[in-house]
């Protein structure tokens, strides 16, 4: 399986935890489903899934693990409703009104009595660790959700010292002039979205899908103190992504030579298939992660 969304952090020491150990630390923390009053519940889970129970996924150095989080289902129409039939009907047999603490502590004891029956979900969000190139990448579009699995990483482990990327150019700022000059360095190669914004505090938004982006009219956009906040972008006819000012990768998607190099591992079960994707995907990234850096100037050294 291949990550979607690339959140991407940089370890600022070097990961020395063992394999053995890393299993042992979230052995501490395994997914437990929710209990029958419980609203939610987090841990770790086999990244395979299936009947595997290996909490980590190793191939040729890169460690991937899954952390899964059930949540219970309680709209809060059904809640709302229930708690001012119960008000109602409490004030009228009292003759008085509730006071604020007494409907919110009647809230609760719905809730709580509501849970047991409460529908569930539940969702996965994977990462893999690097540790020779000194990676965390999290497969999550969302900022909280990645914060939360490396967050519930950090009990596990005692500490994690990482940081989000920070680069010597300011990516906006870069994008918006690849975009004036019609010029990209070797290798990245501009598609057809883009994201700009206005500079002014409550100026406009521009969104750009299956367009030229090299027409006069996204120049003209430019020209009047917009910046580019995404843009879809190629790295040598391998992988396609949409970049965000923060350097968050979203909706990476496999070009036709990394497809065939899929097809060509002759893999027939799922854990085989699994794992070769893993192999695939971890070596490819480990190749162009460097080189994202370097188009904006490197690091950012503190």
């Amino acid at each position: 399986m291949w990550f979607k969304n690339l959140s991407l952090f940089r370890l600022t020491e070097t990961f020395t935890i063992s394999s053995t150990e890393l299993v042992e630390k979230l052995e501490h923390m395994i997914f437990r489903p929710c209990g029958s009053h419980d609203e939610s519940s987090f841990g770790w889970t086999a990244p395979l899934g299936g009947n595997s129970e290996l909490l980590i996924h190793e191939a040729n150095g890169f460690i991937m693990i899954c952390a899964k989080k059930e949540e219970k289902v309680l709209p809060s129409a059904v809640i709302n409703e229930i708690v001012q039939e119960k008000v109602l009907e409490l004030e009228t047999s009292q003759g008085s009104k509730l006071s604020r603490k007494e409907k919110n502590t009647l809230k609760d004891e719905i809730i709580f009595e509501l849970l047991p029956r409460a529908f569930s979900f539940s969702r996965r969000t994977y990462a893999y660790i690097d540790p020779k190139g000194g990676w965390v990448v999290v497969d999550s579009a969302s900022t909280k959700k990645a914060e939360d699995l490396l967050s519930h990483l950090r009990k596990c482990l005692g500490s994690l010292p990482l940081v989000p990327i920070n680069t010597v150019n300011n990516p906006s700022q870069v994008m918006t002039q690849w975009l004036m000059d019609d010029e990209t360095p070797q290798g990245i190669t501009i598609e057809d979205e883009c994201e700009l914004r206005s500079t002014e505090e409550e100026g406009g938004i521009v969104r750009c899908k299956n367009h030229d982006l090299s027409l006069p009219e996204i120049k003209n956009h430019l020209q009047q103190q917009k910046l580019v906040t995404k843009l879809a972008l190629n790295w040598d006819n391998r992988i396609s992504f949409v970049l965000d000012e923060a350097l968050a990768i979203k909706r990476l998607r496999l070009l036709d030579l990394i497809q065939e190099q899929i097809e060509d591992t002759n893999a027939e079960t799922e854990a085989e298939r699994f794992d070769a994707d893993f192999s695939i995907m971890t070596l490819e990234l480990a190749n162009f992660l460097p080189r994202l850096l370097e188009v904006f100037g490197g690091e950012m050294k503190n």
